[in-house]
Order: C-alpha cells, then structure tokens, then sequence
C-alpha cells in the first residue's frame, strides 16, 4: 500500500499549482493532507476514483484535514478528545489498521501556545497509544518539530524556536518511546539535508535550508513491514513537499 501525506498550506491555492496532478502523478492508495484552509464545498477538487472526507475548523481559512481514499474505511472520525475546534485530525479505521492524519499545533513565536502544544501531545499520545490497543495505527502528517539536529539544516541557531523546542522535540520523544516508529529514519538513521518544509524567505528552498516536520510514524509491530519512506522534495505546490509510505499490510 502506497500513502501519501502533505501538508498543501491551502488547498484551494494548491489546486492551482498542480495538487491534482501531483496526486495523479504519485497515485497513492490514500492522501492524508493538513491545512487545507477551507471549509466543504469551498473548491471541487476532481479525484473521482477517492472518496473524500474533510475535518475543517471552525475558524474559516485556519488549519484543516482531508483524506481522500481509494480503499473505503470502516469508520471515520474527526478530532479527538476535548480538541474539536481546530480540524487538526481525521481517524480512518480499516480492517487491519488505523490512519491518523494529524495537523499538530505549531508553538508560534516566542513559544506563545506551548502550554497548549503540551496538553496537545500528551492527549495525542494517550490517544493513539490507546488506539493501537486494538489494531496497528499509521500517524501521518505535519507534526511541526524537527526530532533531532539532522532533521533541520541549521539546528544550532534554531535551537528553542517554535518546533526546534526542547520541549518539542522531548514529547516526539515520548510518542516514539509509547512504541511508535518513525518510519523514514528507521530506513534512512544517517541520512542528512532531505526536509519537507522551507521558509517562503531567504530562497530556503532553493538553497535547501529546510526541516523535516512531516512524518509517516507507524507502531512498532509494523516496522518490519516498511517498504519504503520517500520524501519528495521535487514536487512543487506548497511550502511543504509529500511525503510517502510505502508498506506491506497484506
């Protein structure tokens, strides 16, 4: 099975950049995508072959998830806990395994919400780690912190900045230790300069000062199922590029 997750930064935006034809391009079983920025019915995205499910916020424009599927889910639910307001998460449940695409909170400046991040991560965790309870749980999408100093190209001066945070990357921690896989790094541990997201400033992306803050993190019972982890820094369209799993579930 071939997934998909990206983080658009608008999907109507994205559409005129060529969202429909990337997807077309890569042609994944499912696309688990986060700030789409837009509430139902606001642009007709033309993926006849998915079914399509949307969890907006109740802000018009902020955040926002979508997943379109080719393979239909058993349940679909939207949120989790007491955050309902913010369209952060979709949990699509298959026979064998559960999807969680999720749109983390970022900190801000000067850590203004990091209380918020906090109560978000730990909720999240027991959350997911309550799920996998009963089936295996593929986590995809933009978790807005880079794990470690080689997930970003200048960790020295970010060092405590919104998603570079001590106390970020300690609750990233946490989560993989609850017994979850990040599933690029399982493949690649040593590999350096592959990000998924650059500033619109200071040419980042053509000078590729980037980070990886977009994941495809899986239980630990599905690690050895792993085909493939791929970042596609080549495509165009957002400030972030997909990223995919590639994964034996049969």
């Amino acid at each position: 099975m071939r997934l998909i997750s990206w983080n658009v930064n608008g999907l109507r935006a994205c559409l005129k950049k060529g969202f429909q034809e990337s997807v077309r391009g890569l042609d994944p079983d499912i696309i688990s995508i986060q700030e789409t920025k837009m509430q139902p019915g606001q642009a007709e995205v033309d993926l006849p072959e998915y079914t399509e499910y949307f969890c907006s916020a109740e802000k018009k424009g902020y955040s926002g998830t979508a997943v379109f599927t080719k393979p239909v889910p058993d349940s679909v639910q939207y949120n989790f806990g007491s955050h309902q307001d913010e369209g952060r998460g979709i949990i699509c449940s298959y026979p064998g395994f559960y999807l969680v695409n999720v749109y983390v909170p970022n900190a801000q400046n000067e850590l203004k919400r990091i209380d918020y991040r906090m109560e978000w991560e730990d909720d999240f965790r027991i959350f997911v780690t309550e799920l996998d309870k009963e089936k295996p749980v593929i986590i995809c999408g933009d978790m807005n912190v880079a794990h470690e100093e080689i997930d970003l190209k200048n960790p020295k001066t970010n060092r405590g900045n919104a998603g570079f945070s001590d106390q970020e990357r300690g609750k990233m921690t946490e989560l993989l230790d609850a017994g979850f896989t990040d599933t690029f790094r399982y493949l690649y541990p040593d590999v350096t300069g592959i990000y998924s997201w650059w500033s619109y400033r200071f040419n980042a992306r053509k000078n590729n000062a980037g980070w990886r803050i977009d994941y495809f993190i899986v239980s630990n019972r599905l690690a050895d199922r792993i085909v493939d982890a791929k970042i596609h820094t080549d495509i165009m369209g957002s400030d972030h590029c997909p990223v995919e799993l590639e994964i034996d579930l049969d």
